[in-house]
C-alpha cells in the first residue's frame, strides 16, 4: 500500500503559497506607489485642502440626521443653549510615505452647549467612504476612534481620534493603522479662519490641520502586517504625517426641537 506521507501538510502548503503570492503582487504594488512618490513628486503635485471646494459643494451633503436626540443630551441640558453642528471636510492625508487625497467628504456630527455654565458636548457620528491609494490595490477608511473635542481656543481648534482602516484583496477585514484601544491623536490648528457660507442654515467654512501627529504601525493585518509596515514606512515619527481639511459646518439650535 503507497502512503502520501505529504497529504496531510498539502492544504497549509497550498494556502502559504497562495498567500505569498498575493503578498507579492501586493509588495510590487506599493513598491511603484514608492518609486513614484520618490521621483515622481514634482511632477504629480500635492492636492492641497483647498483644491475644488467650491466645485465640489453641491455634493457636501450638510444635514442633521445623526444629530444626538434631547434625551442624549447631559442631564440638566436646557435646549435653547445647545445646538448640533453637521460638518463635512475634504482635503489631503498623509500617513508615512503615502498622500491620499479626501476627494469624498469625511462627515462628522455633534452637539455642544452649556449645562450649569461648563461647555459640553456630546458626540453623534462619524461617515466616511474609502479612500483609494493611488497605484495600489488599497483603500485606507478614516474612522472614529472614540475621542473628540470640538471646543476652540488660542492653542487649537479642536482635537479628535481616528483609525484609519486598511482593505484591498488579501487584506484582513480588522487590519488597521491605529486601534479603538490607541488611536490616531489629531490636535487640529486652524488654517483658515471662518467665514460664513449662508445665513440660513447657518453653514460657516474654514480650514484646519495637523501636521505633527504620530502614525504607529499596521494592526491586525496578519502576516500581511511587516509588509505593510515596511513599504508604508509605519511607525512614521511626528513631522512625517499629516492632515489639511478644508471644512463646512451647518448649525441648528436644540431650541424649539421636538
Amino acid at each position: 500500500m503507497d502512503i502520501d506521507i505529504a497529504g496531510p501538510s498539502r492544504p497549509s502548503a497550498i494556502h502559504l503559497e497562495a498567500f505569498m503570492l498575493r503578498a507579492r503582487r501586493l509588495v510590487m504594488a506599493l513598491s511603484a506607489l514608492a518609486l513614484a512618490a520618490g521621483t515622481g513628486a514634482a511632477t504629480a503635485g500635492p492636492v492641497h485642502a483647498g483644491a475644488g471646494a467650491d466645485a465640489g459643494a453641491d455634493a457636501r451633503q450638510l444635514d442633521f440626521a445623526d444629530c444626538p436626540s434631547l434625551s442624549e443630551l447631559p442631564e440638566g441640558a436646557d435646549p435653547a443653549k445647545w445646538r448640533c453642528e453637521a460638518m463635512t471636510a475634504t482635503g489631503q492625508l498623509s500617513l508615512g510615505r503615502v498622500e491620499v487625497p479626501i476627494d469624498r467628504p469625511l462627515a462628522i456630527t455633534f452637539a455642544e452647549g452649556t449645562v450649569d455654565g461648563q461647555f459640553r458636548q456630546v458626540f453623534g457620528a462619524m461617515a466616511a467612504t474609502p479612500l483609494r491609494v493611488r497605484g495600489t490595490p488599497l483603500s485606507i477608511t478614516p474612522r472614529y476612534g472614540g475621542y473628540s473635542d470640538f471646543e476652540s481656543n488660542d492653542e487649537r481648534r479642536g482635537e479628535l481620534d481616528l483609525t484609519f482602516r486598511i482593505s484591498g484583496p488579501g487584506v484582513p477585514p480588522g487590519c488597521s493603522i491605529g486601534t479603538d484601544a490607541a488611536p490616531v491623536h489629531l490636535v487640529l490648528k486652524e488654517t483658515d479662519p471662518p467665514r460664513v457660507v449662508s445665513p440660513d442654515p447657518l453653514v460657516v467654512a474654514f480650514g484646519v490641520a495637523d501636521n505633527r501627529f504620530t502614525a504607529p504601525g499596521t494592526s491586525g493585518c496578519g502576516r500581511l502586517g511587516p509588509v505593510l509596515d515596511k513599504v508604508l514606512r509605519l511607525p512614521a515619527p511626528a513631522g512625517v504625517n499629516g492632515i489639511d481639511l478644508d471644512a463646512r459646518v451647518a448649525l441648528r439650535p436644540y431650541g424649539g426641537a421636538g
